[in-house]
């Protein structure tokens, strides 16, 4: 994982980083012709948001209906009020399940919410006794279960890096290319 610091970024790096997003596979040669640049330029670039921790890393992502794994659910989540150990006990155990892809702590009227994938609903109820009820300080659950997908991507608008406001991000916009 790497640690990110601060970064100037330019048109080349935005049109670079919104092609990785869409097509993590291609060769710097294929990435080059599309921003136009050269395949070194590109190889540094890559490398330099690498280093950055701009780019997190890089995974295949897999059709979960191809591979069997047809009902997704979305779980809320509320814990007993017994302070943040059962908050703490509750992450560490949520991180070692696999068919919860996602969990956020959020604010509102759950804790947490979960993006679970399972084979079937038998599959998603036999999840949720024997596993998700079962873990220390889940005292209620709620599942909204997905009919149908109509968007998913995890390509990042990255627009707003151009109009820059007072905000909490790491990346700045420099319309000079030398970063100035």
């Amino acid at each position: 994982m790497n640690i990110m610091t601060n970064i100037t970024v330019d048109q080349h790096d935005l049109a670079l980083l919104t092609e990785l997003q869409r097509d993590g596979h291609a060769t710097n040669s294929a990435l080059g012709e599309i921003i136009h640049l050269s395949t070194s330029q590109v190889s540094r670039r890559v490398q330099r948001l690498q280093e950055a921790g701009v780019i997190d890393h890089y995974a295949a992502v897999l059709d979960p209906a191809v591979v069997g794994l047809g009902v997704m659910a979305f779980t809320y989540v509320i814990l007993d009020r017994q302070g943040d150990a059962h908050g703490d006990m509750f992450e560490r155990e949520i991180a070692n399940l696999p068919e919860v892809l996602e969990c956020f702590s959020v604010a509102g009227e759950a804790d947490y919410i979960l993006r679970i994938v399972a084979y079937d609903l038998a599959a998603l109820a036999e999840f949720m006794m024997k596993h998700l009820l079962r873990l220390p300080g889940v005292s209620n659950v709620k599942s909204t279960i997905a009919l149908q997908k109509i968007k998913q991507t995890n390509v990042l608008p990255l627009d707003h890096i151009t109009r820059p406001r007072p905000t909490k991000q790491r990346i700045r916009f420099s319309a000079d290319r030398n970063g100035n």
